[in-house]
């Protein structure tokens, strides 16, 4: 087996040089021989998969300590990957809120200050209830509990939404459980939830960035159930429902929503 110069592996690879003098001190990724007069490393041709999926995972952020786990895992790593991929939904869920709390605070909106009235009980629950749901779906390395409770607060909240709330709240807590299933991956309530949210918002007087949401649930919910066709179709759906919503926020809301759909 003819041995490749680390400079034409790495160019093989995609990996640069000093990436991969890293990753054999690691020992990520040490080469098949090293000179022992020059210390010039030389790679067998079969290391080339290894070293692209390396690539891959680090270009996806994974930390290194992980990336040795992915590699190592029996099962390709597809577990850690999928807890990977909550953490990054977690991060990009804060990221969102921390951005449009921050388009607030430059425009100079004015926050509600929840000392100033108390809300109702029951919709004070509603409203709380809703709230921790985003901080679990916020929550990096949430366990098979955290995700219990964020099922069961979704529901809750929904519940007393439908108490005491309109077509608005109670279009709007479908939304999150369909959000919620999707991101837990089960296709068939997150597809329930999305059509009773999108069936809501187009049969009642709602405000239009709320249908565009709606369309947005729906073709998150279709990707989990695997069928793109359909989530692209809702994607489309939710863009034209976007044209006509005239506050830049609300529009900007939902627009975030549908870039992080994996389309």
């Amino acid at each position: 087996m003819e041995l490749v110069p680390i400079g034409s592996f790495a160019r093989q690879s995609g990996l640069t040089v000093k990436a991969l003098r890293h990753y054999d001190t690691l020992g990520l990724l040490p080469p098949a021989r090293v000179d022992p007069a020059t210390r010039h490393r030389w790679y067998a041709p079969d290391q080339l998969d290894r070293a692209r999926r390396i690539r891959r995972l680090r270009a996806l952020e994974l930390p290194l300590a992980e990336v040795r786990a992915v590699l190592a895992a029996p099962d390709g790593g597809r577990a850690r990957l999928i807890a990977y991929r909550r953490d990054v939904e977690a991060r990009l869920a804060r990221d969102q809120r921390i951005l449009h709390g921050l388009v607030h605070l430059i425009e100079g909106d004015d926050m509600p200050d929840p000392t100033e009235s108390a809300a109702p009980p029951e919709r004070q629950l509603a409203a709380d209830l809703f709230n921790l749901v985003w901080t679990l779906l916020e929550q990096p390395g949430r366990s098979t509990e955290d995700d219990d409770r964020m099922v069961h607060a979704a529901h809750a909240s929904r519940y007393h939404w439908g108490q005491v709330g309109g077509p608005e709240q109670i279009a709007i807590g479908e939304w999150q459980c369909a959000r919620v299933y999707s991101v837990l991956g089960r296709s068939e309530p997150a597809l329930h939830h999305a059509r009773r949210c999108l069936a809501i918002a187009s049969t009642a007087d709602v405000p239009a960035w709320l249908v565009a949401s709606a369309h947005e649930g729906l073709a998150r919910a279709c990707l989990v159930a695997g069928n793109r066709e359909e989530a692209l179709r809702e994607r489309s759906a939710a863009r034209g429902v976007l044209e006509t919503v005239g506050d830049p926020e609300d529009r900007q809301v939902v627009e975030d929503d549908l870039a992080s759909l994996a389309l």
